[in-house]
């Protein structure tokens, strides 16, 4: 392959908030998109001093394949790609459901603690690594709503072909790979199991017990 693997998402975690040490202390709010970018986010926030919360979306799967996406969904942002074939009454029902289950999923992860007031605030959002960067696309428009003073992406891992496209979205890009072959995100991890909610919970309470 050529590229160096993390040992796991603490390492990746680390080595990430090394390159964004000039955040330290600033007036800054780490965002982790669950549930692999959590481990991650909680390493930036814990090294940076920084608050951790999570920023939620979910795909729009082709009705005749679910795992094929047409588009993402926030809680109050929509970005489509390519929708041909595709009615709009499917896309209305499933932006709906898609909505309260991340509503769902806020309350269980957050309970009653609201999401962060960003405006005017420096906003990192962090993941395990990007593929496909649906996900990444449409929390940059939901976030750039709020008027955050600077949104900067932070990922350990990246194809090379799309860094550019990041680079123009987010106000700055933070990588530590960007390989020419990409196959999946967890190929450069030496240990990449699946984060369960219950684990992403407990780093998300124990990142904000000092703050």
């Amino acid at each position: 392959m050529g590229y160096r693997s993390f040992t796991n998402r603490t390492e990746a975690g680390r080595l990430l908030a090394a390159k964004l040490f000039r955040y330290k202390d600033t007036d800054t709010v780490v965002l982790a998109i669950p549930r692999g970018g959590v481990p991650i986010g909680y390493e930036v926030a814990k090294a940076l001093h920084l608050p951790l919360s999570i920023v939620l979306s979910k795909k729009i799967g082709h009705p005749g394949n679910k795992e094929y996406a047409i588009g993402s969904v926030s809680q109050d942002t929509v970005i489509m790609g390519n929708r041909s074939g595709v009615s709009d009454d499917y896309i209305e029902r499933e932006i709906i459901r898609l909505r309260e289950a991340l509503s769902e999923k806020q309350q269980l992860y957050t309970g009653s603690v609201p999401f962060p007031e960003i405006e005017g605030r420096n906003v990192i959002i962090v993941d395990d690594g990007i593929a496909t960067g649906n996900t990444v696309l449409v929390s940059i428009a939901m976030l750039r709503k709020k008027n955050p003073k600077k949104i900067i992406v932070a990922t350990p891992v990246v194809p090379l072909d799309a860094v550019g496209r990041f680079t123009a979205e987010a106000d700055e890009f933070v990588y530590l790979l960007a390989p020419g072959y990409f196959g999946a995100v967890g190929a450069f991890y030496e240990e990449f199991g699946q984060v369960e909610d219950r684990e992403a919970i407990r780093l998300l309470r124990d990142a904000n017990k000092s703050q």
